[in-house]
């Protein structure tokens, strides 16, 4: 089973695909549920696959336990010499999607050649999702309604972190990862000549302004006991040095954990920038663009997953994590069904795999693949009450 996870997950890697491009993917996907009798399901529209397993003594439509990996990669270029490195260039699977993914299929073989499937009152659904970095995949699988039919009661899912080392894992308690709400301001000004800046409005000095600002609003008008970020990832205006630019634009994302906190920056961000128009004489516009939602996880099923990894691990390994800045589209899963998300450590320090997610030099130790099928096979197993 090791040698296959490791190899299935190698051939991932060397062809990535970015989000909602991920043909072959889902095709080599497809193949694989193919060899052990999963009902598939794809879209004529967009990527992704579910699959489902349904169970022989199922009574009715019994209950349903859906489990959801990630198959997108990033636009980023690969380093080092591995041989199963990426070979498409300017993208590389460098959040570990490719791992999710080939641990779900793990659970799908280890189903069948377990003879698990004998013993299932109901149905296990397989979610292979497209696009989570784009934070778009989840919402647009359902809309296609892969949470019915059969309707599905928990939802569960695991990711690599590099910031745990292999043969432990990370369990949240309740909330685990940050909203994310991107936004994109337009200031715009006057050009004119560098020489004379007396007869232009300069959207730079403006949005110079706008970013020492944001400080303020971090530090005065939120509780310093809550957790929030504001970051500025780009700033773009003019072409040459000496001409002072009609308009610039910024992109940046707010991130909180509280979603009170959530509605109290976006007032305050929008209150800053007429303050900066009425300042500078510019007009600006601000636009925020929903993105992930705040990341409740399911109480219960926090406990579900650590009961699960300590089963196959063992309480010392099996550790209770902070919430993330970071953010995750699973959670519009769990807006609407209880669900949660595990943290799978895949960092070794001896092999000097100990790069961070989204880094060009990520990768994953081989054993977290196995321990990842493990984990969520007896997930499996406890959700039906088999032994």
């Amino acid at each position: 089973m090791k040698k296959w996870l490791v190899s299935l997950r190698n051939d991932f890697h060397r062809h990535p695909e970015l989000s909602m491009e991920e043909t072959r993917t889902t095709g080599r996907i497809c193949e694989v549920l193919k060899n052990y009798d999963v009902e598939i399901s794809t879209f004529d529209d967009m990527t992704g696959v579910v699959g489902i397993v349904c169970g022989k003594k199922t009574e009715g439509r019994g209950r349903t336990l859906a489990l959801r990996a990630d198959i997108d990669a990033l636009p980023v270029q690969e380093y080092g010499d591995r041989k199963y490195r990426s070979v498409v260039d300017g993208v590389m699977h460098a959040c570990g999607h490719d791992a999710n993914t080939v641990i779900m299929l793990g659970v799908v073989r280890k189903i069948h050649e377990s003879g698990l499937i004998e013993k299932i009152n109901g149905t296990v659904k397989f979610i292979f999702q497209p696009a989570e970095e784009k934070l778009a995949g989840a919402k647009a699988m359902i809309a296609k309604g892969v949470l019915e039919n059969p309707h599905v009661d928990w939802i569960v899912a695991g990711h690599m972190d590099p910031n745990l080392p292999v043969g432990t894992v990370g369990v949240f308690s309740h909330i685990g990862h940050a909203s994310s709400d991107p936004f994109e301001l337009v200031i715009t000004g006057r050009g004119t000549h560098g020489a004379s800046p007396q007869k232009g409005i300069n959207p730079i000095s403006a949005g110079g302004y706008f970013i020492t600002a944001l400080e303020t609003i971090l530090s005065r008008c939120i509780n310093p006991a809550d957790s929030a970020v504001i970051s500025i990832g780009t700033f773009h205006a003019g072409n040459a040095g000496n001409v002072i630019p009609d308009h610039a634009v910024l992109k940046g994302s707010i991130r909180t954990h509280d979603e009170s906190v959530r509605k109290k920056l976006l007032a305050a961000v929008e209150d800053l920038v007429k303050g900066v128009d009425t300042i500078f004489g510019t007009t600006s516009k601000l636009e925020v663009k929903p993105g992930a939602p705040l990341g409740v996880n399911d109480r219960g099923v926090c406990k579900f997953l650590h009961d699960a990894s300590v089963s196959v691990l063992s309480e010392e390994k099996v550790r209770t994590l902070p919430f993330h800045m970071g953010s995750e589209d699973f959670y519009y899963f769990t807006e609407i069904i209880p669900g949660a998300i595990m943290r799978l450590g895949c960092a070794d320090m001896e092999s000097g795999i100990i790069a961070p997610l989204h880094s060009p030099r990520f990768d994953i130790h081989g054993d977290v693949l196995q321990i990842g099928t493990d984990i969520f096979f007896k997930a499996v197993e406890n959700f039906f009450d088999v032994r």
